[in-house]
């Protein structure tokens, strides 16, 4: 009896981990010696797993570490890593306390959040580091705003609160061109000043962290001890200086069939085709992060040409016009993201044709599909 395979994929995600080992390398090489650097984690190490990435951070003795939630905590210290683990949002109550035997240092914002926090690491009996999180000027996401008298008295009795536990001060940068940015930097560091002025707190006793990737690669000098960065180390940006994407998004040829003039392409007749097409189905849609919003833009590579997708784009399948291009058979592979041969869906193309961001796309497509690893 024939034992059928049922792991093979419709769809899957090519990920490169030579490609973020050298991302990081020349991550390393731009971080000021004066700075640490805090590997971002999140979104499952935008999409590209854990488990996996974690590895590689350790070999260039990366130290700290960036996570949001529980389930990444828990993926970072069973990938064997030992070093300081932050998170990079407030959490709730229940969130902390199921995070005690990963070690992970919380962030505040709020005296409510510090009273809790405190509460749960003295029942621990647990000594891990607090992080206070100031707004800066910046996101009003979960930071203190302490431009106002209302915003220091509460910055004032989470000191009170929880201060001795406070080993670092965080902020995150909403924008990065050069004069917001020393802006933001110029604040950041006024604010510090004042929290130190107003507490037993001691400047150097403190890692001040602010930079993200955009703040890393804008060149400008920021008041910071550490850069937090993620979206550096999948060669989201500037090839120019070596970074390489790391993710490759493929499919498969499932059908190949001769359409004649006339006759119409995908959900509510959406497209006429005008002459005699050969089109190709290929063995991805939305489900698998192939979005709708491609219908009238998306190309893939099949056999090294370029393809136009034609049609509304179907839950599972999109529709390729290969025409032009000769010798497709079942079974060929369909590039979304990344080369074959000469051509490259790359990123400009990719976020163009998707209407968003690359993080967006990578942790997307990483998180729905197969990851094969190279």
């Amino acid at each position: 009896m024939t034992v059928l395979d049922a792991s093979i994929p419709s769809s899957w995600v090519e990920i490169n981990l030579d490609r973020v080992s050298q991302n990081l390398e020349l991550t390393l090489g731009l971080v000021p010696e004066s700075a640490d650097f805090c590997a971002v984690m999140k979104a499952d190490a935008y999409g590209h797993g854990i488990s996996r990435i974690v590895p590689l951070l350790m070999e260039q003795g990366v130290s700290s570490v960036g996570i949001t939630s529980n389930s990444e905590a828990r993926s970072v210290r069973e990938a064997g890593f030992r070093g300081t683990l932050i998170r990079l949002r407030t959490a709730t109550p229940q969130e902390m306390e199921a995070a005690l035997d990963d070690l992970v240092q919380e962030q505040v914002g709020a005296h409510w959040g510090a009273s809790q926090l405190r509460g749960i690491l003295e029942r621990a009996g647990v000594s891990t580091g607090v992080h206070l999180a100031l707004n800066s000027g910046g996101m009003s996401r979960d930071g203190l705003d302490i431009s106002t008298q209302a915003g220091q008295q509460a910055c004032r009795d989470i000191l009170a609160e929880i201060g001795p536990r406070i080993v670092g001060i965080s902020t995150h940068f909403p924008r990065n061109e050069p004069a917001v940015l020393r802006q933001s930097s110029e604040l950041f560091k006024q604010q510090i000043a004042w929290v130190c002025n107003n507490s037993e707190l001691e400047r150097s006793g403190l890692r001040v962290h602010a930079g993200s990737t955009l703040t890393l690669l804008s060149g400008e000098p920021v008041e910071t001890d550490m850069y937090r960065c993620g979206a550096i180390l999948y060669g989201f940006l500037r090839p120019e200086f070596g970074f390489r994407p790391t993710i490759g998004l493929k499919a498969n040829v499932v059908h190949l069939g001769e359409y004649p003039k006339g006759a119409f392409v995908g959900y509510d007749s959406d497209q006429l085709l005008v002459s005699d097409r050969r089109l190709a189905c290929v063995s991805i849609g939305y489900a698998a992060g192939y979005r709708r919003i491609a219908q009238d833009s998306g190309a893939v590579l099949i056999r090294g040409k370029r393809a136009k997708v034609l049609g509304k784009i179907s839950m599972n399948s999109i529709i390729a016009d290969v025409t032009e291009i000769e010798n497709v058979c079942v079974g060929d592979v369909a590039t979304v993201f990344g080369n074959d041969g000469a051509d490259a869906i790359g990123p400009v193309t990719a976020s163009e044709q998707f209407g968003t961001i690359l993080p967006d796309l990578f942790s997307d497509w990483g998180v729905r599909n197969p990851r094969h690893y190279r």
